[in-house]
């Protein structure tokens, strides 16, 4: 059982990425279960809409993981409430349109549990994040309620998802780190048996501020003339990683960073 993970969509580059390459890099790797972390992927760089989730689903991705900007689409909020494969955090307001944990099967007959949580350092206003993975994990359990557990823990700062991810060491296949846009060079299993990264990357164009473009954000850090962020659209890089697992336990066996195209030195 393999689970491959992309992180954040960044604008029209990262989608023409996933869209074009996604297909071969299942085939080829024996991919069994996808998930992508859509709320950059918009044209504007800010959220998602069903059309590009269509697109994305029609490339091969089986679930969609946002965050801090998962409305920033004004036609979000009915699409997630009609598409159960689009996750919004679990931590926000429990009366907000859609669902952040759901259960799916695999392209090989699994059930795989997916996960979306959102920080609580600087980011917009949610739920106590530890909180609601407490309940979550005194609810549900790995091997019962689901043959996997991937967790996308939506977030700023490396101390709080790294301390998530040993919160659910021995109790998900997976725990990693979106929104910071940069991949982290830890990528490891934990010692209860979960694989884990601080970030996943961006799935967009590097020669950019996080997948911004680099011009007009040196301009607004300098506080000279710009105008709102947009993407940069330069060749993309896909930024994830590959999870091979235990279907005894659920827990993994290894894990490996993917990195391919554009402007990061690649490893596919």
């Amino acid at each position: 059982m393999r689970i491959f993970f992309l992180g954040d969509i960044v604008g029209r580059s990262g989608r023409l990425a996933v869209n074009t390459n996604l297909k071969d890099i299942l085939e080829k790797k024996k991919i069994d279960f996808v998930i992508v972390n859509g709320e950059n992927a918009a044209d504007q760089g800010v959220g998602i809409t069903e059309e590009i989730s269509n697109d994305l689903f029609n490339s091969g991705v089986d679930v969609i993981t946002t965050g801090n900007h998962v409305w920033d689409q004004k036609e979000t909020a009915n699409h997630i409430e009609r598409e159960k494969r689009l996750l919004r955090p679990e931590n926000i307001p429990s009366n907000s349109p859609g669902k952040g944990f759901g259960i799916y099967e695999s392209r090989n007959g699994f059930k795989v549990g997916v996960l979306n949580l959102m920080g609580n350092v600087f980011m917009k206003k949610c739920d106590d994040v530890f909180k609601t993975a407490e309940i979550f994990k005194n609810k549900y359990k790995l091997k019962e309620d689901y043959d996997f557990l991937v967790v996308d823990f939506h977030g700023e700062i490396t101390s709080e998802k790294m301390a998530m991810g040993y919160f659910f060491d021995g109790k998900a296949t997976l725990v990693v780190g979106t929104h910071t846009h940069v991949p982290t060079n830890d990528v490891r299993i934990l010692v209860n048996g979960t694989a884990y990264q601080t970030d996943a990357g961006m799935c967009g164009d590097y020669d950019s501020v996080i997948g911004m473009n680099k011009e007009n954000s040196l301009n607004r850090f300098l506080k000279k003339n710009s105008i709102k962020h947009y993407p940069a659209e330069g060749e993309a890089t896909l930024s994830g990683l590959i999870v091979e697992c235990d279907t005894s336990n659920g827990l993994a066996n290894k894990v490996e960073p993917f990195i391919f195209g554009g402007g990061l030195i690649n490893n596919y």
